[in-house]
């Protein structure tokens, strides 16, 4: 069949080619509107129990404290004259603001947890509403307009609002800087990779339309559901990653036929047949492990996996019809522009590979231990790994924004800024509300509770209650605490206050941001075993209707499942436990959940992506019969310097986003790359010409039931 699609593509290219320019106008079209359908937020579960806290505040009491505005004094403290001028009149401008309410200062309120333990600072807190866009362009206004040198004080923003004007700002500038190393050296490194100036347009061409075909699909999504706006960053990244590895292995068979005499067509249909097949199950097993994403409830992950299998897909469709119907109107000329020193051009195989997994099969025990022991040994760091969520800690200790947060948790007592809410619509006694303040206030951790019937400390009312705190629909707690956000101490009080039984029978949400923290860690990791598995079993059917075997998928996912291990292993030493945080300017942190899932999919689906590209080789000379200790070296010669050069280029684009200011961009770029670079070394290298020697003739084994299946459904031209 497949060669049959290509004798006809060879046949129809110029035709095929105009189709393709005017879908990609179309597509160019659709493209222009995507960036107004995208969204900035999608970090937490819309239905936990912290969500709908924030939207019943939201609604009905002004909304959560997201803003924090830090002044200093320049002399003095708070209390002077000329200071204390200075720091109303900044809590009645913010109030004044549209979209701002809740504004509360130390000079408002006279709360001593808004001023620092020396008085030499203060506090002004309030609450932006709108969308995450809308909060977002807000306080970039906000911050703007108040930040800075204010009479005898000086100001910097924070708070939630504040770190995120500052985490957008950096990982914008962290992209370009990124994009302004990679593509350079990308540019130079395919042409050498192709071995001409011509061959290396052709992955500019399957990634230009992969990218401009899934811009289209994220306008036509986000029309109908939430997108973040960050799948905007996969879909370049893996649609030029895509283009590369397809394009090396549709223009390498290219050559490779051409080389062996066969006209034009003859090498267009049988390339279609090889390396078109082995592209299409490359991309279902990459499409089905981002596909693993839309488990998740958080549409930031959700986005990736529209990204990934729309941009999978694309790429795929733009190697199997616009690459095979450029090689048949260039034909030969593929080569024009060619460097003649390099071998690349010629589709010619590699000796080093071949004599390495001939080295390896001789003695596969020996050469694999080594291997498998360094690769478990990175891994190790994991056993002690904890999971966190995006904070001002991401940022380098120069933003104002990770200054107010380090400031606030080290010079004022209590968590003013970040409180942990108790809401409820149902109506409350004012005695009952009391009593429940008061038992709140005697839990470990508790500075204060206020109310609408007073604020408590250590169960006894210590200040009058605040009546802004409580409607006619419902009653608000804000429960001050001494514990620093995020650690173990401040999760379980969450709990405790979670645990504590409502005021006369009322239903308690309970949101804060450490609510909101337990809440996202709880999904992401409720639902990661699903995911998981979701990828196991469609990389082992996927896996199983390429080879035919039972054993090779389930070869692939342990060693795959090595080489993630190792690079997770390595992250977790480096980011969690501050190793290299000198020279990459991050702070130590725990691991970011989110992220972490997001790079588990990618790597693994491109570890799979190779996986398929040096198996379908081996198969290859398997089915013509060749014993394993021919077929191995055979198909690793012709697969591996392509395998190696694709990863190559690609975690050159992954490796510079390490120049950025954000940890959890480090941590994405660092780790894909490495697991890039591990995989189509060690893994591919190493370890699968040593699996297959042990394994022997046991490698292809399937069940005759399971055999018939293959036989009858699997698309097995090649």
């Amino acid at each position: 069949m497949l060669e049959r699609y290509g004798r006809f593509v060879a046949r129809r290219a110029r035709t095929l080619l105009a189709v393709s320019a005017v879908a990609m106008i179309v597509a160019l079209f659709l493209g222009f509107g995507t960036f107004g359908k995208l969204k900035s937020g999608g970090f937490t579960d819309p239905s936990a129990q912290s969500t709908r806290a924030e939207q019943l505040i939201d609604a009905h009491f002004g909304g959560e404290t997201n803003l924090a505005l830090l002044v200093t004094a320049d002399r003095g403290t708070v209390n002077d004259a000329a200071v204390a001028a200075a720091g109303r009149q900044l809590t009645t401008s913010l109030g004044a603001e549209p979209n701002v309410s809740g504004v509360v200062s130390y000079w408002s309120t006279n709360s001593p947890g808004l001023r620092s333990t020396d008085g030499s600072q203060a506090l002004v807190l309030g609450h932006i509403a709108g969308s995450d866009d809308q909060v977002l362009d807000r306080a970039k206004a906000l911050v703007a307009r108040y930040s800075g040198s204010n009479g005898p004080t000086t100001v910097e923003a924070g708070g939630e609002a504040g770190a995120n004007v500052d985490v957008n700002h950096q990982v914008t500038r962290s992209l370009a800087i990124a994009e302004s190393i990679a593509v350079p050296i990308t540019m130079v490194l395919l042409v050498l990779a192709f071995g001409s100036f011509v061959a290396a347009l052709l992955p500019l061409v399957i990634g230009g339309l992969a990218i401009l075909g899934t811009f289209a699909e994220l306008f036509l999504i986000g029309s109908a559901t939430s997108v973040s706006i960050f799948a905007i960053n996969l879909t370049t990244a893996l649609g030029l990653g895509l283009g590369i590895d397809y394009a090396l292995f549709i223009v390498s068979r290219f050559r490779e036929q051409l080389a062996a005499g066969e006209s034009t067509v003859d090498a267009v249909a049988h390339t279609v047949a090889t390396a078109g097949r082995t592209i299409v199950f490359s991309a279902a097993t990459v499409a089905a492990a981002l596909a693993a994403m839309l488990v998740f409830p958080l549409y930031f992950l959700r986005s990736f996996a529209y990204a990934g299998i729309g941009v999978v897909a694309i790429a795929a469709l733009s190697a199997l019809v616009v690459a095979p119907a450029l090689l048949a109107v260039l034909g030969p000329r593929v080569n024009a522009g060619r460097l003649r020193w390099s071998r690349a051009a010629r589709g010619a195989a590699s000796p080093w590979w071949g004599r390495l997994a001939s080295a390896v099969m001789r003695r596969p025990a020996r050469a694999a231990l080594p291997v498998v022991l360094l690769l478990l040994a990175l891994a190790t760091p994991l056993l002690g790994v904890r999971f966190g969520t995006p904070d001002p800690g991401v940022l380098r200790d120069s933003a104002a924004s990770r200054q107010v947060a380090d400031t606030v948790a080290t010079a004022f007592p209590g968590n003013a800024s970040a409180p942990i809410d108790a809401v409820t619509t149902d109506s409350v006694a004012p005695g009952a509300l009391a009593t429940y303040a008061g038992d709140l206030s005697r839990l470990p951790g508790v500075a204060t509770v206020a109310s609408s019937a007073g604020t408590f400390a250590h169960g006894a009312e210590i200040a009058p209650g605040n009546a802004a705190l409580g409607t006619a629909g419902g009653q608000r707690l804000t429960i001050t605490s001494t514990l620093a956000s995020k650690s173990d101490a401040a999760q379980r009080l969450v709990r405790d206050v979670r645990a504590l039984p409502g005021p006369a029978g009322a239903t308690m949400l309970v949101g804060g941001n450490d609510a909101q923290f337990i809440d996202t860690v709880h999904t992401i990791d409720a639902r990661l075993p699903l995911a998981i598995g979701l990828i196991a079993l469609t990389t082992f059917i996927v896996m199983f209707l390429f080879t035919g075997s039972v054993v090779q998928p389930l070869r692939a996912l342990v060693l795959g499942s090595l080489s993630l291990g190792a690079t997770l292993g390595v992250l977790t030493w480096m980011f969690q436990d501050g190793h290299l945080g000198g020279l990459l300017g991050f702070t130590a942190r725990p691991m970011d959940m989110a992220m972490t899932v997001l790079m588990f999919c990618i790597t693994f689906g491109l570890s799979m992506d190779y996986e398929v590209f040096v198996i379908s080789r081996i198969k290859e000379l398997h089915d013509r019969g060749e014993a394993p200790e021919a077929a191995v070296p055979g198909g690793l010669a012709r697969t591996g310097r392509i395998v190696s050069t694709a990863a190559g280029l690609l975690a050159v684009s992954f490796f510079a986003f390490a120049t950025g200011s954000v940890s959890f961009l480090q941590m994405f770029g660092i780790g894909c790359g490495l697991a890039i670079l591990i995989d189509a070394t060690l893994v591919r290298g190493v370890l699968v010409p040593a699996a297959m020697r042990l394994l022997g003739p046991a490698a292809w084994y399937a069940p005759t039931p399971l055999r018939r299946v293959y036989s009858r459904i699997a698309l097995a031209e090649a």
